[in-house]
């Protein structure tokens, strides 16, 4: 048996890597590490054969193989993970929790094939609220599948098994959908983090759909940066799901050191004053990490969440299981087949109704987030246990969604992340949201949020490791500015209007020479790269990527954008001056950067 340091249970992607890179561990390691997995635990309903498992390691081996050898090109290299078990994939069967409806799935999810092409190892497949309807993790006939924490609570729901798994560090990563908070609510009940991507980022080919017009493969895992990684692995447009969407890459990619963030005017904890006591905490956590929270009126978000049930809606998930109700009603949870059934008794007139009133609430709900970075809620507002839910199914199910129903509906992007625990050693959690392609700046604060916390992970006990130093944010561009475009000089609007955050203040290479240009307006420097020179002060900013074109085409002459090397060696995109306009500046590299030759100015 081949002996890792430490077992790999609780492992992060980097922990990994790591064991990959050092060669302590092999992927044959994944045959032991499957034969500890129970076949009883409810969070799974199937896990991989050893003939399963040995066809996808040979094939790991020849995509290694391919690629020179080299695992960095396969970024999830011998990674185990979990898929919900209605998301297909090639030669398992999808049963959605309901065996009467399961069939052999013929090929991957798309997903599924994007994050084996990476090199990810699918092990099992998880538990689920029946056909995806509930938050609650016990309408099953695999069984419920207890938290994390204490057997005595729901797991939450639809994607249960998804989030146990990760929860308890027996996979890396997991996906699972939600369409009204399955991948959030069951995140908040087991300390992990949730990622609910926009809509039409991760396709939905090869998915039993529940809404097919709100439905979201999301992702579970143990930190954000896991959770971040595996999206943009997984995410991209497919011509094979007809909801995918193109990101038009023109969101802002990050959250800067100030965070303005609503927060809704009343809450409602339904009598639940511990998860009330750890959202209370987060608030003042996030003040102390600097953000500006403004109270605003959640009343549209309250009235969209309510049309998702309460409404024309719920005949979507009518006719995705239309079939199953014709041909085998008994089959169904009898909890899933009256929330379903209801859908028969609404006409197309009620439809479309519903659907003007979601797109004026969505445009209210668009509004009320104007100049906001993100809004953060409870992830759920209250936690049950499993005799609880099962003398209230429909009502306590109700409650949990109380800040999730809404969020696809109004096409929001969301991130679950733990807040910390209450009283009773349970965890809670809050939830980043804003829209749509907003993704990876929720990602931005939600990886400085749990690392301020400092939590164990989900409930392995794991410490979180140390964060890495941060890079450029995928879907942007690093531009480094020089003189006018610093922050607070006159043109730093043209970087912040086009939603760019700043990421650092850092120097140049002492291989520039720095010249202020006669009569520009307003006054600005020149950069250029000489045989003697020194280091200037820059600062470094992410820009999105569709809005770069316009940031340059403000650029007058002489100036432009090119290649600027730093003091640590890094090369990112700067101002440069042309050399002709050079002969008649004053040269003030001595004044080792703009602001000080203003200031300089200013007291002359």
């Amino acid at each position: 048996m081949q002996t890792p340091d430490r077992q790999p249970q609780g492992w992060t992607l980097d922990d990994w890597r790591d064991a990959y890179a050092s060669e302590r561990i092999t992927p044959q390691i994944l045959f032991e590490w499957l034969q500890g997995l129970r076949a009883d635990d409810p969070a799974w309903i199937v896990l991989a054969s050893d003939a399963q498992l040995g066809e996808r390691l040979a094939t790991l081996e020849a995509q290694l193989a391919a690629v020179g050898g080299v695992r960095s090109r396969l970024p999830l290299y011998g990674v185990p993970f979990a898929i919900k078990d209605n998301i297909d994939a090639a030669g398992w069967r999808t049963s959605a929790a309901c065996p009467e409806f399961a069939y052999l799935a013929e090929e991957d999810a798309t997903v599924v094939a994007r994050l084996q092409a990476a090199g990810a190892v699918l092990v099992g497949k998880t538990n689920l609220d029946q056909f995806a309807t509930g938050l609650v993790g016990t309408r099953s006939p695999f069984g419920a599948v207890p938290n994390a924490f204490d057997a005595d609570y729901v797991s939450g729901g639809s994607s249960s098994g998804s989030a146990s798994v990760v929860a308890r560090g027996l996979v890396a990563f997991s996906l699972g959908t939600d369409t009204a908070g399955s991948g959030r609510v069951p995140a908040g009940f087991n300390n992990i983090v949730g990622l609910k991507p926009t809509k039409g980022w991760l396709s939905t080919h090869g998915l039993v759909p529940a809404c097919r017009t709100l439905d979201c493969i999301s992702v579970f895992a143990l930190t954000v940066a896991d959770a971040e990684c595996v999206a943009e692995v997984a995410g991209g447009f497919d011509a094979a799901d007809a909801y995918s969407r193109r990101n038009p890459g023109r969101a802002p990619v990050a959250i800067g050191a100030r965070p303005r963030l609503a927060v809704p005017q009343s809450l409602e904890f339904f009598g639940d004053t511990a998860n009330q006591a750890v959202f209370e905490r987060a608030l003042e956590h996030l003040a102390g990490l600097g953000a500006e929270l403004v109270p605003i009126d959640f009343t549209p978000f309250r009235e969209l969440a309510e049309q998702l049930y309460q409404g024309a809606w719920v005949a979507e998930r009518t006719v995705a299981l239309a079939g199953m109700l014709e041909r085998a009603p008994q089959a169904i949870n009898p909890v899933v087949r009256g929330i379903v059934a209801n859908g028969l008794g609404y006409s197309a007139c009620d439809a479309y109704r519903a659907e003007y009133r979601r797109a004026e609430l969505a445009r209210r709900i668009e509004q009320a987030l104007e100049g906001f970075d993100a809004l953060v809620v409870p992830t759920s507002p209250t936690l049950r246990t499993l005799a609880q839910m099962e003398a209230e199914p429909v009502l306590y199910n109700s409650q949990f969604g109380t800040y999730t129903n809404f969020t696809n509906l109004a096409d929001l992007s969301a991130l679950a992340l733990p807040a910390g625990f209450r009283d009773d050693g349970l965890p809670a959690g809050i939830t980043l949201i804003a829209p749509a392609w907003h993704d990876r700046a929720l990602a931005s604060l939600g990886k400085r949020w749990q690392a301020s916390l400092g939590l164990p992970l989900g409930a392995t006990g794991r410490p979180l490791a140390p964060a890495a130093a941060p890079t450029q944010a995928p879907g942007s561009v690093r531009v480094a500015v020089v003189g006018a475009h610093l922050t607070g000089m006159p043109l730093n609007a043209q970087l912040t209007t086009r939603d760019a955050v700043l990421v650092e203040q850092t120097l140049t290479a002492p291989t520039y020479r720095l010249h202020a240009l006669p009569g520009s307006v307003p006054p600005k420097p020149g950069l250029a790269r000489a045989a003697e020179g020194a280091s200037i002060i820059v600062e470094l900013w992410d820009i999105p990527l569709a809005r770069f074109g316009e940031f340059v085409a403000e650029i007058p002459p002489p100036l432009g954008i090119g290649n600027l090397q730093l003091e640590d060696g890094r090369w990112v995109k700067g101002f440069i001056c042309e050399p002709w306009a050079l002969a008649d500046a004053e040269d003030i590299t001595a004044f080792g950067g703009w602001r000080a030759y203003i200031a300089s100015r200013a007291s002359a």
